[in-house]
């Protein structure tokens, strides 16, 4: 695996010392989500991220700055929800997707990475609405054009199935994949993320189970640390961490991880205090 850390996981630093940061931590690749960068054009209050601020200046300027510090862009991050209700707010958010592939086209980005949303204006989880088939056809409709824009540009959109979104398991995931049949379109595999309180005691088999269904298509890792926890209402969570500081078993993941050389992994939930060790206890994992 070449390991990385989410950009907006890093010590805050100017832009290029950042990057110089994460490449001292031992990481070879980053994921970045342009609006969390605060020091970035879209990452703050008076230039806010709109389709127009991502032009291909802007582009190559960040890609000559991430070549010359030896730094893959693993990820360009776009998490905004395809299912939103409002149709003009639905369109908006899809011009965001596009202007994010054409972006990534000319920054060589991966790819372009989001989750799968919820049908509520909050992006909310509610299991019954979320995990519904009306659910599932809404957000394909939306992904649908989105997918031909990534074909357009020759960028790969990947999906990151998570338990409390829309694309919830691996079946769900394997079904938007079939039914988009695009190259283009592939896949996030993060194990934690597919895990809830419903069914964190069937971990091996979920986890199995996205390896078996979605080997083909993931195309990047999320690596992280969860441990079970009981929210402010007494229900019982599970609260994401640094890859070390919880009950994760990586064993399969890493075996998995084998097949696809130098496949992009990156850290999430670490902080500028405890990534490198993250990332050592991930390598010692690896050996």
């Amino acid at each position: 695996m070449q390991l990385g850390i989410r950009f907006h996981d890093t010590a805050e630093l100017p832009f290029e010392e950042r990057i110089d940061e994460i490449r001292r931590q031992g990481f070879s690749c980053t994921h970045i989500a342009l609006s969390k960068v605060i020091d970035l054009p879209g990452g703050n209050k008076d230039c806010p991220l709109t389709p127009g601020i991502l032009t291909p200046g802007y582009a190559m300027h960040l890609r000559h700055i991430f070549e010359k510090k030896g730094l893959d862009v693993a990820v360009l991050g776009c998490y905004l929800n395809l299912a939103h209700p409002d149709p003009e707010k639905r369109s908006q958010i899809q011009e965001m997707y596009r202007a994010h592939l054409r972006f990534a086209s000319l920054l060589g980005a991966g790819v372009v990475g989001t989750e799968t949303g919820a049908p509520n204006a909050a992006y909310r989880y509610d299991k019954e609405a979320c995990h519904s088939e009306e659910a599932l056809r809404i957000f394909i409709e939306n992904l649908r054009p989105v997918v031909k824009d990534a074909e357009k540009y020759g960028v790969i959109l990947a999906i990151e199935p998570v338990y409390k979104h829309i694309v919830w398991n691996a079946k769900r995931a394997r079904q938007v994949l079939d039914e988009i049949a695009s190259p283009n379109l592939q896949i996030i595999f993060d194990p934690v993320n597919l895990l809830h309180p419903d069914n964190v005691e069937q971990r091996d088999e979920v986890i199995g189970e996205a390896i078996d269904l979605l080997a083909k298509e993931i195309m990047v890792i999320h690596m992280k640390d969860y441990i079970p926890v009981v929210d402010d209402n007494g229900q019982p969570e599970l609260k994401s961490l640094a890859c070390g500081k919880g009950v994760m078993d990586y064993r399969e993941i890493i075996r998995f991880a084998k097949t696809k050389p130098y496949i992009h992994a990156t850290l999430e939930d670490t902080k500028p205090d405890n990534a490198e060790a993250a990332r050592r206890y991930l390598e010692d994992l690896m050996l």
